[in-house]
């Protein structure tokens, strides 16, 4: 009897360590967002960006992402999101990251990137998910103006959901501008492959 206690204490072990690898060894992890406008699906690219593909599979893990808003959208342009609870208070994040921008993934149509400031090594939590092929944001060189946002993921389920938000009113909120004026949620974002 002892020695089934014993095995089974080791499969389960073993099993819980498998499934939490399991979104390590999938060079294309998916991850889904629960909006209060729908569900949109993302797949990663852990291999031509692992940086990025970690960074944000590290804020989904931690629930960073629940409850947070697209805070920024712009029709024919972009939706950004990631960093701003309902009440626009903006969440404490980790270290920033450095740039992948350079792996040659494009800024398409329904690609995510990582949100940025100047410094091309500030990305941290904010992500963007282009509404159009947006090539001017792509890498050229590493220089001021040409180092580009670097593409992580793509949205493969839920165009639909991030075209619905450029449906959405906006107006300003503070020195924030493009900022809808019903907050759309992340109600949930949450490893699923």
């Amino acid at each position: 009897m002892r020695i089934l206690i014993v095995a089974a204490m080791l499969f389960l072990t073993a099993t819980l360590s498998l499934a939490q690898d399991s979104t390590m060894a999938n060079a294309h992890p998916k991850v889904k967002l629960t909006t209060t406008l729908g569900t949109i699906t993302v797949q990663l690219n852990t291999e031509k960006a692992p940086i990025s593909s970690e960074n944000f599979l590290t804020y989904v893990r931690e629930g960073f992402y629940n409850g947070t808003i697209f805070h920024r959208v712009i029709p024919g342009f972009m939706a950004q999101g990631g960093g701003f609870d309902v009440d626009f208070n903006q969440k404490t994040v980790h270290a920033p990251i450095k740039n992948e921008a350079g792996n040659g993934l494009s800024n398409k149509r329904g690609t995510l990137a990582m949100a940025r400031t100047s410094d091309p090594d500030s990305a941290t939590a904010q992500f963007f998910i282009n509404y159009k092929d947006n090539g001017f944001l792509n890498h050229t060189s590493p220089t001021a103006n040409g180092w580009g946002y670097a593409v992580f993921a793509e949205v493969i389920e839920g165009m639909d959901v991030v075209d619905a938000m450029a449906k959405e009113a906006t107006g300003n909120h503070g020195m924030h501008q493009n900022v809808p004026k019903i907050n759309i949620v992340i109600e949930k974002a949450q490893i699923v492959e």
